[in-house]
């Protein structure tokens, strides 16, 4: 069985924001900005705010599984 992860999370933009991230992984703010300040989900800082790919996201959940 494969698992389409593109269709899994179609309902968000291509570039998402720290509230996409947490509701995409069922998380809370501080796992989400500690996620991307360790690396763990690739994004860019732009001022204050983070420019998070959703393929990054995409990437780190089939990542483990």
């Amino acid at each position: 069985m494969t698992i389409d992860y593109n269709d899994m999370f179609k309902e968000y933009p291509d570039v998402i924001t720290i509230e996409d991230l947490q509701d995409m992984l069922h998380i809370g703010r501080s796992s989400a900005y500690g996620m991307l300040n360790d690396g763990t989900i690739k994004a860019r800082r732009n001022g204050r705010r983070y420019i998070i790919p959703k393929a990054s996201v995409i990437n780190y959940v089939a990542s483990i599984f």
